[in-house]
């Protein structure tokens, strides 16, 4: 873009930056950079005049503001890069007013839309009260990075436009990876592709699922995302990645995973849907052991008899390892729910925990219990029990005899 001049006669430059033509190109570079970072509108529109407001500035060791930020070396920039990188709302404003391009990028291949999110600032970290300086401030600083953040866009910034690199990241890819919940909603209601996938396959609902953040999966979800997408490269779904997850988490963190797991079945996450090895998230969390998250995928009707390829149940993946064996009364409830009981693989194989010694007597009762047919009361309890889940556990109570209903859901009758 050529240079930009106001109508009629020059004005002289105000604001404390010296006309253009008194120094050289290194001096009219640094007050460009100067001007930028004060906000000086005047200044900037009276400099543009000489600069053209798309070529890089390099700023030298020299400028103080420039060692004041940590940089001692020569550095060349774009101004409105400048601007987004350190959130100057005026200073954009301007730019783009005097036609700088939203979507020029840099050496890296970045935006200004992606340097604003990658240099968002992180405010959740502290906990101050109400009222407090300190909250003021941090709630000033996050306010004037979303004025920033809806200049840009209102300026015709591409909301879709991938970082160019092997990652392909979209902004709202961006924005879950570095935590920037505040601008979800900005950038879909700016056009931004909900649904968008990256170089993985992986939607921003994905990934925020793959890191359990709640607020985020939350307003994804509000935006349109698509709870049931599957990465075609694995098949895995939000749902999936989230037991994953949270299965490896304990205390208050398994409660937070539970509560986006919980987010995503209320939301119509397809309880059973299989991965492309015929996993599914009831698979991962009996292999996980974690009883919260398996008492939630079967409240939400998780099929406890459903075989991966290389016919695993769940129960399979449960027996795999020692620790969860140990917890007999949620293997009771898993077996409680198992019609075939199916405990080996499609290659005869038993799963790895119960092949330990300590674990013979258990070994040798499980073997007895798939290879004993079930009397025809029996599949009929389990079948009631697979049906109506234990989310409507209290709805049939209602319907049956007491005496029926607590032989339905006695738990011990698989094992008696």
């Amino acid at each position: 873009m050529g240079n930009i001049t106001k109508r009629g006669s020059r004005e002289p430059v105000t604001g404390g930056a010296k006309s253009p033509e008194e120094g050289p190109p290194a001096a009219l570079h640094t007050q460009v950079y100067e001007a930028v970072m004060r906000e000086d509108c005047t200044a900037i529109q009276a400099l543009l005049r000489s600069h053209p407001v798309n070529q890089p500035i390099t700023v030298l060791g020299n400028s103080t503001s420039y060692r004041l930020l940590g940089n001692e070396q020569m550095q060349s920039v774009i101004p409105i890069h400048l601007a987004a990188e350190y959130r100057k709302a005026q200073s954009l404003r301007c730019l783009l007013e005097h036609g700088a391009d939203p979507d020029i990028r840099d050496t890296r291949g970045l935006t200004a839309l992606h340097l604003m999110l990658l240099h968002w600032p992180v405010t959740s970290s502290m906990s101050t009260k109400p009222g407090n300086r300190i909250q003021r401030l941090l709630t000033d600083i996050q306010r004037n990075a979303v004025t920033c953040l809806r200049v840009v866009c209102e300026h015709g910034a591409q909301v879709n436009a991938c970082v160019d690199n092997s990652n392909k990241l979209s902004p709202l890819h961006l924005a879950v990876t570095y935590g920037t919940y505040p601008v979800l909603t900005i950038l879909a209601q700016s056009g931004a592709h909900v649904n968008a996938i990256n170089e993985s396959s992986m939607t921003p609902l994905h990934m925020a699922a793959d890191i359990l953040n709640k607020e985020m999966m939350e307003t994804l979800i509000a935006c349109g995302a698509n709870v049931n997408c599957a990465v075609s490269s694995t098949g895995n779904t939000a749902l999936k990645l989230a037991v994953c997850t949270a299965s490896s988490k304990a205390g208050r963190l398994l409660a937070a995973g539970i509560s986006c797991i919980r987010v995503l079945l209320t939301h119509g996450a397809h309880v059973n849907a299989q991965d492309h090895e015929g996993l599914t998230a009831i698979h991962e969390a009996c292999f996980g052991g974690r009883e919260a998250i398996i008492h939630l995928l079967l409240e939400f009707e998780a099929n406890v008899n459903i075989l991966t390829k290389n016919g695993e149940s769940p129960i399979y993946m449960y027996l795999q390892r020692s620790s969860n064996i140990r917890h007999t009364a949620l293997l009771a409830k898993l077996l409680y729910h198992s019609y075939p009981l199916r405990l080996t693989n499609n290659q005869g194989f038993l799963p790895a925990g119960i092949m330990l010694p300590e674990f013979q007597l258990l070994r040798e009762t499980l073997i007895k219990l798939s290879q004993k047919p079930l009397s025809l009361e029996d599949i009929c309890k389990r079948n009631i029990r697979n049906i109506y889940g234990e989310r409507y556990k209290q709805h049939v109570k209602h319907l049956l005899p007491g005496k029926m209903w607590s032989s339905v859901y006695g738990y011990y009758d698989l094992a008696s």
